[in-house]
Formats: structure tokens, sequence, C-alpha cells
């Protein structure tokens, strides 16, 4: 599999230094900073005044393009293109809280022909920049990094089983297939044959107490079509390599139609090993409470061969918007925010885990840029099927990219299950829609 070119403009070593004369009030304030670059959303990050705070030493923000986004903004014939950094001070007095802009820096991009930042980091500025003019300096070093990927595009949604292909340029490949399936009802049945056998025997059969089981069964039914649900990724010879199930149903909340975080469902994320499927990670997901968006959560399941971790370790945790999608990523490269992604809510490197020790090991295992997915929304029925990135870094084999598919496919899919039990589920989602695909 040949990896798409991706380059990252990464901010790092960002702090404030006052000439000695500034007061006290000044000093005492908190600041922070607005990363802007060339139309992609703005970040925000908070500014400390000292080199060796933990903060100063992280990436601050990073922009990522496309081998197309790179050659257009740094074309020869292309205008030069800037980084700003705008600079703020807030202060809380009481209630109220204020924000004042003390100035801005602007950074020259200059990699117009440059094409050995699509290969080798290239550093575009590295120490002090005056703000507006003033004493103020603000540090920073802003540098081209490569990030290659592989890139995988679902041929339709995950519950009409379709076709994966990989996308480089305009080639694309056919990699994986994908199969969706419901478990067999039979336990179900078997319940239901049970209750009316029990009410025979009871001779009980007044229309009131039927007509409530009845009532209930159907309210169960509908409850039951969330669950059990499975996702197998295949190879192009047909062996499986990676899989998402349903691990626990996705249920209203008592007087609810909603799932809430209290009782989220979850999806368990295996890969093939030593002759069985090996549990590589955990998603749950709910939906937020008064609001239209679905959260999510995705822990690591550590392998007692690789680390003395018993414990899962949060990977990443954000929400979407139900009606517009949005994009899942997984990126543990940045500390910044972005001040405005349309359709999510990215929290770089948060739920990074409890402890010292798993904290260490999600580095070692995990860092810079992960994964990201598309995920549609509710009233999207066929515009966006899932597009998944993945860096090389952490691809070693088939199975390692069959996994992030994995995921992807449990997102989008999830997005059906954590629907309001007062609307009804597409047919393909359900056993009447899927007959081909029940096991």
């Amino acid at each position: 599999m040949d990896p798409c070119s991706f380059v990252r403009i990464v901010v790092r070593n960002l702090f404030l230094k006052f000439p000695s004369s500034t007061t006290t009030t000044i000093i005492s304030s908190s600041f922070f900073c607005k990363i802007k670059f060339n139309g992609f959303p703005s970040q925000i990050v908070s500014l400390p005044l000292d080199d060796c705070s933990p903060s100063a030493a992280a990436a601050a923000a990073c922009f990522t393009l496309t081998r197309p986004q790179f050659d257009n903004l740094f074309s020869n014939s292309s205008k030069s293109c800037c980084l700003k950094v705008e600079v703020f001070s807030s202060s809380r007095r009481g209630l109220f809280c204020s924000r004042k802009l003390l100035g801005s820096v602007s950074i020259p991009l200059d990699l117009k022909g440059n094409d050995n930042s699509m290969s080798r980091t290239t550093v575009i500025h590295n120490g002090c920049a005056s703000i507006n003019g003033s004493k103020t300096l603000l540090n920073l070093r802003v540098q081209a990094d490569p990030d290659p990927r592989f890139v995988f595009q679902f041929e339709g949604q995950p519950e009409c089983s379709p076709q994966i292909f990989q996308i480089n340029d305009k080639i694309r490949q056919p990699v994986f297939t994908c199969k969706f399936a419901l478990r067999n009802a039979a336990d179900r049945d078997l319940k239901s044959r049970s209750i009316s056998e029990t009410t025979t025997k009871s001779k009980r059969r007044n229309w009131l107490r039927l007509n409530s089981l009845r009532n209930q069964d159907r309210k169960n039914r509908r409850k039951e079509q969330r669950k059990g649900w499975t996702i197998t990724i295949h190879d192009l010879s047909g062996s499986p390599v990676a899989a998402a199930s349903m691990v626990t149903p996705f249920v209203p909340s008592p007087g609810s139609d909603r799932v809430n975080k209290s009782n989220p469902g979850a999806w368990l994320i295996l890969l093939p090993g030593d002759g069985t499927w090996k549990p590589w990670g955990r998603l749950e997901a709910w939906r937020e409470s008064g609001d239209d968006r679905i959260g999510y959560r995705f822990e690591l399941l550590p392998d007692p061969t690789m680390t003395s971790i018993s414990e899962p370790v949060i990977l990443h945790q954000s929400t979407i918007s139900t009606k517009s999608g949005g994009k899942f990523a997984i990126d543990i490269c940045s500390g910044a925010s972005p001040a405005s992604t349309p359709g999510s809510s990215c929290d770089f490197g948060s739920g990074y885990g409890s402890g010292s020790e798993s904290g260490s090991w999600l580095q070692f295992l995990y860092n810079g840029f992960v994964m990201s997915s598309t995920v549609k929304g509710e009233g999207k029925r066929s515009a966006a099927v899932p597009r998944v990135e993945v860096g090389v870094r952490h691809v070693t084999c088939t199975e390692d990219a069959a996994g992030f598919v994995a995921l992807a496919a449990a997102l989008n899919l999830t997005v059906d299950t954590c629907r309001p039990f007062s609307k009804k589920l597409r047919k393909e989602l359900t056993r009447r829609g899927n007959r081909d695909h029940i096991v």
C-alpha cells in the first residue's frame, strides 16, 4: 500500500517574554493567542511566560495540508502566505472577564519550490519575534513536517456491506470488503414463546394484560434491534483482518427514548492473533442530554505481552453533531483546540490516561496524527460515506490498517444506534431489511 503525501505546519516552543520593566499587573494576567493560517480554522492556545513550562515545550498548533493544497499555496506563481499569531491578555474582575489584544506577529512561510518539505522536516522560523514592534517578544518555532497517511474510502455505508478502496491521488484500488451482520434473534423468540406459554397455563388471558404484553414485546423488539451488530473487515483473499462487535446494547434510559451517558452502548474493536480474535479497543457512545450531539469515548485495551498496565486507557473522547456529522480524529500532536471546527469538537491529546505510566505507554505507541474518519449525520443517508486517514507510522501490517477501518465503520453506525427510540431505524439496519446478513 502506497501512502498519500501530507504536510503539517506545526507551531512549537510558544511563550511570551516581557521586558524587565513590565508592571506586576500585566505579569499577573493570563495570556492566550489565536493562530491563523490561510483559511484554516483558527486555533487558540494559552501562552506561558516561562520557557521551562511543559506547555511551552509541547506543540501548540498544527495545520494539515494535502499535496494539492501544498502545491496551490507554495507554487512558484502563488502569492506569499503567512502564519499570523494574535496575542491577547485576559483578566477577571468578579464575575466579569475581559480580554485585550496586545498585538500580533506574522511569520512568512517561504516554501516555494521546496518539495523537500514533503519528505523531511523544514524549519521555517525559530526564535523570538517582536509583537507590533514593541519590546514584548513572542518565542515560537514554526516547521513543516511530512506526515504521510493511508487513505481509505468506503464505496457505500457500512450497513450495506460495501467494498473499501485505498485512495492515492486519482488511483482507487480495492483493498478490503466490509460485511455487516445481525446476530440471530432465536433467544428473543424463545423468550417470547416462554411468556406466551406461561400466560396460557395460568389462564390469565384477559385482553388488557395480553395487550400490555404485546405492547411491551413491540418495545423490546424495537430496543433489541440495536444490539448484536457486527462489522467484519476482510482482505481481498476473503480472510477476516479486523472486526467491530457491539458488546453492550444501545438501549434507552428508563423514562427516556435516548441512550444516555450513564448507560452508554459499546463496540469492541478486534484484531486477529494466535488463531483467535484479540480485543484492541473499546468504543463507547451516547446521546448528549439536551443537545443534538453524540458523545464518543475510545479506550485502548492494553496488550499484556507489551505492558504491565491492565486497565483500559482513554485514547480519545469527543462529541459530534447528530445533524451534520463531522470528523472524528485521534491526534496526539497538539494541545491546541480549533476555535471553529464545523460538525465536530476535537480535543487534541485529551483523555490521555489517568497515570504517568499509562501516559508514557500511550506516547510510546501513539504519537502525532493517528487516524481520522468522516462521520455521517442522521439526515444524510447517502451523501457522506466514510473516508478514513491513518498515519503511516501506526501501520505495520494489513491488520493495523483494518482495525482503524473497523473503528470508522463502528463510528458511523453509532449515529444510528444513538437515534431517539421514537424514530425508526432505516431498513438496512433491521432484520427485515437485512435477511441475508443474519448470523
